[in-house]
């Protein structure tokens, strides 16, 4: 926790902070990222199972993002772009280019394939990318249900103005707003922008666990200053009142936590490790369906990779 840095301004009230969580690096591949989710204090924040926050990375004309393709159980994958441009193509046949401020949410359900890669037309050219990836875990009873895929444009997410304080609702329903990516339970995905520096006091519309996404800027709050890449963790549902320093962007995620606890090995999420266990074994055998145009995949990883929610 760090020092109060004297601006001039009262300190806010906040609930409690349960946990802060520091971005710790990792390799996906060719590319780095920053893990916020799962944490070993913390595995999930309400349906919020696993967050990444990808770059900012400068890449030259001979540098691209590849993920070939690789599967996904028992989850939605929820990607959202700040800067950059990526290519999403799927087991379902979706072939759609992924730009700033638009949410790419694929449910894979009992099974899904897809491949992330940087679009043709930028490969040979100096580039940027920047966003954050999530996981959100299905309930019990649809995870698993048949894969599905959908793409929401910037101007389809509800966006709103008050006090001098922008807000975009990127994923559920907050703040008697609904957002039109089809969740399966009851969550919300919020982001708060700042220019100038402003009070935020939302804490009453929060419902389920919460947590909150530093991307720039800062926070403070019961005289203390939170930093970027740190996701604050409320002991309680309501993080109350809070103060945004200019230039500021926060995301607020959260929502109903499920009853029952969540096995992850790799990019596999489900209630019980026979299911887990069962994709393992259909991967390393092909036989899930095959992602179309593409050649290729990224083999199972060592046993290690395996966690339960605590």
């Amino acid at each position: 926790m760090l020092p109060n840095t004297n601006l001039n301004f009262s300190p806010k009230k906040m609930s409690n902070i349960n946990l802060i969580i520091e971005e710790r690096p990792r390799n996906i591949g060719n590319f780095m990222v920053g893990r916020l989710l799962p944490f070993s204090g913390k595995r999930m924040v309400g349906p919020f199972i696993f967050i990444d926050h990808m770059g900012p990375a400068k890449m030259n004309d001979h540098q691209n993002m590849d993920v070939p393709p690789h599967p996904h159980i028992g989850l939605s994958t929820l990607t959202y772009l700040f800067e950059g441009n990526v290519m999403h193509k799927d087991s379902l046949g979706t072939e759609i280019e992924i730009k700033p401020g638009q949410v790419n949410w694929m449910t894979a359900g009992a099974g899904i394939v897809h491949s992330e890669r940087t679009p043709e037309y930028l490969r040979h050219s100096d580039k940027e990318l920047h966003g954050l990836q999530i996981w959100v875990a299905l309930p019990k009873d649809l995870e698993q249900m048949e894969p599905e895929f959908f793409h929401a444009s910037e101007t389809e997410l509800p966006q709103w103005q008050e006090n001098g304080v922008s807000f975009k609702l990127i994923a559920g329903s907050l703040m008697n707003r609904q957002s039109p990516v089809p969740v399966f339970s009851p969550l919300y995905y919020l982001e708060i922008k700042t220019t100038e520096a402003r009070s935020v006091k939302i804490g009453s519309e929060l419902y389920g666990e919460a947590g909150l996404y530093i991307l720039e800027g800062q926070i403070e709050a019961e005289g203390n200053t939170y930093l970027p890449k740190q996701l604050l963790v409320a002991k309680e549902t309501q993080l109350c009142e809070f103060f945004m320093t200019e230039n500021t962007t926060v995301y607020i995620f959260g929502g109903e936590p499920f009853p029952e606890e969540r096995f992850i090995y790799w990019n596999f999420v489900a209630t019980t490790q026979e299911l887990i266990d069962q994709a393992k074994e259909n991967w390393l055998a092909q036989n899930f369906k095959p992602v179309p145009g593409e050649t290729g995949f990224v083999p199972l990883p060592p046993e290690t990779n395996n966690l339960k929610r605590k």
